[in-house]
């Protein structure tokens, strides 16, 4: 029996692409030839970098995302599929990141985290996964983030709702097993983005404070967010037969001057 190969044309969506992470890895798989679907709520952003991409010669469209929301998701990837065809990558990358003390944190909030960082993901699977299975080929990425092994205090929902959706991809890629549809994870050490760019300064102060504390920053590099997109692009253009997951990629260390001889 013939190995199965990727099509020629690989229609990927990006879930949280309106900038950091997502919006670079929509500007990679662009690259790579594959047309990106861009979704956020921002959607005008999305909008601005999929005029970017097909100024570059390549194949963009955005709509509007919200995967807190299962009508969202499901309008979304009707209006993808009839805009790029059958989707072969979808890269899950929208979450929701507030900083504070558990004792301080209402349900309400933590609600919000595990519905965009955990239920959002497990949308997009219900929304994409079916036809891929049915098509025997397919990718399926999600950005997790370190904070899943080593949890941070103050950020207690995202590192639940990180480390809940290991545990889930883990458990859907063992239902995948022999499918042709790969689930991946990339977990992303510390990286610059906007997520947090928004906290109170004070706060933000005490959350990096902590983490020098606890052992999690062991230098003061951090990751640019092309870095993880590229990683990204790695995974879903490896050949077929290969499954690479997970991925962690983390900041290198300044470099050290080396002793002086005495």
């Amino acid at each position: 029996m013939p190995k199965p190969v990727h099509p020629a044309r690989r229609p990927a969506v990006v879930a949280g692409a309106s900038s950091g992470i997502g919006a670079e890895t929509a500007r990679v798989l662009a690259a790579a030839g594959l047309p990106v679907a861009l979704g956020a709520r921002r959607v005008e952003r999305c909008e601005e970098i999929a005029a970017e991409i097909r100024a570059a010669g390549g194949e963009a469209v955005a709509h509007p995302l919200d995967v807190a929301s299962s009508e969202s998701v499901e309008s979304f990837a009707e209006k993808v599929v009839a805009d790029l065809g059958e989707i072969e990558v979808v890269v899950s990358n929208a979450a929701l990141l507030a900083p504070g003390a558990l004792l301080d944190t209402d349900v309400e909030r933590l609600a919000r985290e595990v519905d965009v960082n955990l239920l959002g993901p497990h949308r997009l699977v219900r929304a994409f996964a079916p036809a891929m299975v049915q098509r025997q080929r397919g990718d399926l990425v999600f950005v997790s983030s370190d904070v899943a092994l080593r949890a941070r205090p103050f950020m207690g929902g995202y590192s639940a709702t990180k480390s809940g959706l290991e545990g889930l991809v883990a458990s859907l890629q063992m239902e995948l097993e022999g499918t042709g549809v790969r689930a991946s994870i990339v977990r992303p050490g510390p990286t610059w983005s906007e997520m947090g760019s928004d906290w109170d300064a004070e706060a933000g102060a005490r959350v990096l404070t902590e983490w020098v504390k606890w052992g999690h920053a062991r230098h003061s590099h951090f990751l640019k967010a092309t870095a993880i997109a590229e990683a990204i692009g790695v995974v879903v253009t490896a050949p077929r037969g290969v499954h690479i997951s997970p991925v962690d990629v983390n900041p290198e260390a300044p470099l050290t001057r080396p002793q002086e001889e005495s």
